[in-house]
């Protein structure tokens, strides 16, 4: 009996997954969506408590937890889906990296977008940017605002930290303005901390003089 209904979840799992496939636009290659991840993890815990408190029609509530666990598993997955996607629209050709991470988006923004040397004012063509992110976090208000502040390593350590913060800090004032709940902003200053590109050379120091927004689904 036990054989039965793993082999009916797994299947359940299995067409789930195989429904969530798309292609890859930036490599060409068939993946899973998160989604149809979650659904189908969704579907074996589901499955696995019907079985575990079922009554006499132990089938039945196998289905029924599966199902049911496939829809509360989809639920982050398929949010943060459509707000990757909506991000990737607005954010076409602006110079953001756009990365997921599991249920999290990170919105990577370098420092020729961004900020001047030892400077934490945005540049005016930066605005234009965190107003396309702005659009896309008010319409998805299930998601948490962590905003890191990083810099190069130009001068000493505590100064970058300051300026690391500051730096987080005015892009938090800018979504806060823009009618973005405070209780959805974070902030940290990482200063020259996880560089992503050489010091070395000025190019390295502009991308490492950058901010990075991480998008968190609430209850994550």
């Amino acid at each position: 009996m036990k054989s039965t209904w793993l082999v009916r979840v797994a299947s359940i799992a299995l067409a789930l997954a195989v429904a969530g496939c798309t292609i890859d636009p930036y490599t060409g290659e068939k993946k899973t969506s998160n989604t149809a991840k979650g659904a189908g993890l969704g579907a074996l815990a589901g499955a696995a408590i019907g079985a575990a408190t079922a009554g006499k029609d132990k089938n039945k509530a196998i289905k029924q937890g599966a199902l049911a666990g496939a829809a509360v598993g989809a639920g982050a997955g398929y949010y943060m889906d459509t707000q990757e996607a909506r991000l990737r629209q607005q954010l076409e050709a602006t110079g953001v990296r756009v990365e997921r991470i599991g249920d999290t988006i990170k919105l990577i923004m370098p420092g020729n977008i961004t900020f001047d040397t030892s400077s934490s004012s945005l540049k005016p063509s930066f605005t234009d940017v965190l107003n396309s992110v702005v659009e896309v976090v008010k319409e998805f208000d299930k998601t948490l605002l962590q905003i890191n502040g990083y810099t190069d390593s130009t001068g000493s350590f505590e100064y970058n930290q300051n300026l690391s913060e500051q730096r987080a800090e005015s892009v938090a004032r800018f979504f806060l303005n823009s009618g973005v709940a405070a209780s959805r902003v974070r902030t940290a200053g990482m200063g020259p901390r996880d560089p992503i590109a050489s010091n070395d050379t000025a190019a390295g120091r502009s991308q490492n003089r950058r901010v990075e927004l991480n998008l968190i689904p609430t209850g994550q």
